[in-house]
């Protein structure tokens, strides 16, 4: 028998090589984390209230997680585990992209429309584009990977849209009640409540804004005789000289309140200050970048905790305006000191529940479980706001921290911090189970 020997010229062999796959550079989950980053100094600047800024984080997530959920099979999709989520279509036309770079171009192009200033997210695309092109993506691929981008943030964006938020503006000015025990606006800037309807939208997972309703407030009552008045003996006790510095430093490093302001002469000046979801986020960044989670795992554990803090602020608002409970400082100056301030600001809206420890909460029950009970970390997300930063050895040590931090500020009863970490358990939970196996893997 004879052999046949193939010769290939040096030539042909060169051209082989040269046509082979040309591998993609790779993105890491921390430019999943600079978009989420990007977005709390955008809102910063607008001055976004808490709720709306976990709802602008959810859907932001989502869109980049619709992405993974098509390019990882690992990673399930949210159809039939979210409200009302529709089937997300992936256009056939779209090829040639990168699935990492089309999840965080989707994150940034849906942002820059849910934002009131999203012009700004436009700005930091722009720079991530060239960045891109540095590390060797091609203009085809980003081309490819915007296109695709699009298309998926283009339908998250409509899922956004049939939420109801948008119908709030159609609703009656709320109206204080102006009964005794009932919630008052509070100095310095005495602002209106903030997003009285928020309840109405719909939520992420929850059944409904009432589905976890949780223990009834103390009734009020000026019997100093009462529960209610021993409460408030307790939050007046607790201030002032009375707190040691570490209880002083805990309720600053924990404020997070975006409508806090200080006199300057006739003027009120605002101060920047991040939302409570927005340090969770952050806290999320920290706990990704340490853990080391890949780039699919960073998407979605960013996605579940986003969820999370939407769906508990949507129940703690729906128990602020329903019990409509007296804050702190206005009950001291009315029935014990007209002259007392508490240690932090009390933001605009009713007393009851704990907004802290409700979503501090539910992101801690989330984080843990997906990176581990005692899980030990540095929290330095507000240190270029001039917040040094805290050690913890666990994440629901810090939430339980955030939570109490609220009594040490003086803004909140216990009882609204108590019964805020029920509820906020109860969140985490829900959030944790419904995705804990049951999206279904295209």
């Amino acid at each position: 028998m004879k052999k046949l020997l193939m010769l290939i010229p040096a030539c042909g062999l060169f051209a082989m090589i040269s046509c082979s796959p040309k591998k993609q550079p790779e993105l890491t989950n921390q430019d999943v984390s600079k978009v989420v980053g990007h977005m709390t100094s955008v809102m910063i600047h607008d001055v976004t209230n808490p709720p709306l800024a976990a709802r602008f984080f959810a859907y932001t997530c989502l869109a980049g997680y619709e992405v993974v959920a098509e390019n990882d099979k690992q990673i399930g999709s949210m159809r039939g585990v979210l409200n009302q989520y529709p089937d997300i279509k992936h256009s056939k036309q779209n090829t040639g992209y990168n699935y990492q770079l089309s999840t965080v171009l989707a994150m940034f192009e849906t942002s820059a429309k849910l934002l009131p200033s999203g012009a700004l997210m436009l700005g930091y695309e722009s720079s991530f584009i060239d960045s891109c092109k540095n590390i060797g993506f091609s203009s085809e691929v980003i081309d490819s990977s915007k296109s695709y981008a699009k298309t998926i943030s283009k339908q998250i964006l409509a899922y956004a849209k049939a939420d109801g938020y948008r119908k709030i503006n159609n609703y009656p000015r709320y109206k204080l009640k102006q009964t005794p025990g009932s919630w008052d606006l509070t100095p310095p800037a005495y602002m209106l409540p903030v997003e009285p309807y928020f309840n109405t939208i719909r939520p992420m997972m929850l059944d409904s804004a009432a589905q976890f309703v949780p223990d009834a407030p103390i009734p009020f009552s000026t019997d100093k005789n009462s529960l209610f008045y021993k409460f408030l003996q307790m939050s007046y006790a607790k201030s002032g000289n009375a707190l040691k510095q570490e209880e002083k430093d805990i309720a600053n490093f924990w404020d997070c309140n975006p409508f806090a302001v200080q006199n300057d002469g006739h003027m009120l000046i605002g101060l920047k200050k991040i939302s409570p979801g927005a340090h969770w986020m952050g806290i999320t960044a920290i706990a990704c970048k340490q853990a080391k989670t890949g780039f699919s795992k960073t998407v979605q554990i960013n996605t579940a905790v986003a969820i999370g803090l939407l769906d508990g602020f949507i129940c703690c608002w729906e128990d602020k305006y329903r019990t409509n409970r007296i804050r702190p400082e206005t009950a001291i100056r009315r029935y014990i000191d007209p002259h007392w301030k508490p240690l932090l600001q009390t933001p605009p809206f009713p007393e009851y529940i704990s907004g802290h420890s409700v979503v501090s909460t539910t992101a801690a029950v989330i984080l843990t479980h997906y990176l581990g009970d005692n899980f030990k970390y540095t929290d330095d997300v507000e240190v270029s706001y001039g917040i040094p930063p805290r050690h913890f050895n666990s994440f629901t040590q810090a939430a339980k921290e955030a939570a109490i931090s609220r009594f040490w500020g003086g803004i909140h009863f216990m009882d609204a911090i108590d019964n805020g970490i029920v509820q906020g358990n109860k969140v985490g939970n829900l959030v944790v189970a419904k995705l804990n196996g049951k999206g279904s893997n295209r």
